[in-house]
């Protein structure tokens, strides 16, 4: 067995950044800016009221009476100058007329007419916005990046239309085993339900892949075969289950006789162990364990981040946190733990069965608290890992 620490090296040696591609800025969302993009204008392009009010030329006392002549809307200027003892009516975001120097709050002024009456608390601040306050022209949003909603609308406003960003990864689901059917249908009396591929398929679009789920493989030579001529001109592979050495995991068995250069099997974790990786062909494969847990939490330590570097951000682990304990914990095995557990007020607590067959738990728990081999007992406060699921 290998360390998990080996097993993602392992697996960051199997995939490249992918191509680049432009989309439009409409269909950015989660992708991964793939090359720095410069602001195309500075925003704002022009000294732009921050308040409704007045805009005025002179450093005005409280009582000052001054003429309005004209009007400074969004989108539609004044066109002229203000001077001493004048003033312009003006909403938010639009242009300050030349000439102006603050702009008075309509709350600290009192209008008669083409008159306005200055109150007695009329601030300091001179209410404008200056030319390229946000960004100016030029100014680079850096990549690698992955693109939030945030990040379109600032594109968007730096006048950006189409964004470089890395292909998304496809990704070519495959449960194996006779045990399977698929929900809605109904099981036989020695059969159960596919899960696995759809938490994975919602595991990996949640990380910018594209996932499809193919037909169930069974237990025979011509269904892998006949299945994985269905993942051809996918980038990855990822099989459920049939990786570890029963009679019937035929993943593990012929995938050598299949084409699969196989890079490791076997890691040292729980839930997980029987895990399998290499080359199949073009794309790179994976081969998941089927207890339903071990698949989920290999697909999140193991393959989101093989995603996450086919998209150009680089080979890094799954981010981890740290929480202190709410709970004690006994001494850890010699293999390295992700145990599902909850999140909350007095700290991070494992979920009390931890075994890799209960979806259930799974879907409980916000954490997976990681322990290392041979970790020694823990009482509550200590400081722990996890990644957040």
């Amino acid at each position: 067995m290998i360390s998990v620490g080996e097993a993602l090296a392992a697996l960051f040696a199997l995939v490249d950044p992918l191509e680049v591609e432009e989309v439009p800025l409409s269909e950015a969302a989660g992708r991964v800016l793939a090359r720095d993009v410069a602001a195309g204008r500075d925003q704002p392009p022009f000294a732009a009221s921050a308040m409704d009010g007045y805009a005025v030329a002179d450093t005005l006392s409280p009582g000052a009476v001054l003429r309005v002549i004209g009007e400074a809307a969004a989108g539609h200027g004044f066109g002229a100058a203000v001077g001493p003892g004048e003033a312009v009516r003006i909403f938010t975001g639009a242009p300050v007329p030349e000439g102006a120097t603050r702009v008075v709050m309509q709350e600290d002024v009192t209008r008669d007419g083409d008159r306005i009456t200055l109150g007695d608390n009329i601030g300091a601040s001179d209410n404008i916005r200056p030319v390229g306050g946000d960004f100016h022209m030029g100014e680079v949003i850096p990549a690698p990046r992955r693109l939030r909603p945030a990040d379109l609308a600032l594109l968007a406003s730096m006048n950006i239309a189409r964004v470089p960003v890395h292909r998304r990864p496809e990704v070519a689901l495959i449960a194996t085993g006779d045990e399977l059917v698929m929900p809605g249908e109904t099981p036989g009396p020695d059969q159960i339900v596919a899960s696995n591929g759809f938490g994975l398929k919602a595991l990996f679009e949640s990380h910018g892949a594209v996932a499809r789920l193919l037909p169930i493989a069974r237990d025979t030579r011509a269904s892998l075969e006949a299945v994985l001529g269905l993942a051809e001109g996918n980038d990855l592979i990822v099989t459920i289950g049939g990786a570890s050495v029963g009679d019937h995991d035929l993943v593990a068995r012929l995938g050598s006789e299949l084409g699969m250069a196989r890079a490791f099997y076997k890691v040292a974790m729980r839930p997980g162990k029987p895990l399998m990786a290499g080359r199949m062909g073009g794309a790179a494969m994976v081969g998941l364990p089927g207890n339903p847990v071990s698949a989920m939490v290999c697909g999140q330590v193991f393959v989101v981040p093989m995603l996450s570097r086919m998209q150009g951000l680089g080979a890094v682990p799954a981010p981890r946190l740290t929480a202190r304990l709410a709970a004690p914990l006994p001494g850890n095995g010699p293999r390295e733990h992700y145990m599902r557990a909850r999140l909350g007020p007095e700290g991070i607590t494992a979920e009390d069965r931890q075994d890799s067959s209960l979806l259930s738990i799974l879907a409980h728990a916000d954490a997976l608290l990681v322990r290392p081999p041979h970790d020694p007992a823990r009482e509550v406060g200590e400081l722990v890992d996890y990644l957040p699921i």
